[in-house]
């Protein structure tokens, strides 16, 4: 199994920058991908950005120009870097991670973590 410890969420206010970080504990799985997605209050999981092997680095509309991803899949964690930071940013922000079973098995399988508040006031 794989373990996602995220860090870094906390208050702050609109124009200000905050860092989330995500550290995965893989075992004996490799870990191909890396990502975080957010979830408001009343509002459906939604995806922040991501790092994949296989196509680089995916940003939702709504972050593109102020959040950066960066990080090492290879590390097993991922930094996510947030400017202007919005109240409409206020979210609980959840690490993910697809991974490989080193066991041979050919599917990736998905991974969550808890989840660290984020909340930006006006």
């Amino acid at each position: 199994q794989v373990q996602l410890v995220e860090s870094g969420g906390g208050l702050v206010q609109a124009g200000d920058s905050l860092t989330l970080t995500c550290a995965a504990s893989s075992g004996d799985f490799r870990v191909i991908a890396m990502g975080w997605y957010r979830q408001a209050p009343g509002k459906q999981r939604a995806l922040v950005a991501s790092l994949d092997i296989r196509d680089g680095r995916n940003f939702a509309d709504s972050v593109k120009g102020r959040f950066t991803i960066s990080g090492s899949n290879a590390k097993d964690t991922v930094e996510l870097q947030m400017n202007s930071l919005k109240p409409a940013d206020t979210a609980v922000y959840i690490c993910a991670a697809e991974a490989l079973d080193s066991g041979c098995d050919p599917s990736s399988k998905e991974f969550w973590g808890k989840g660290t508040l984020v909340t930006v006031s006006s």
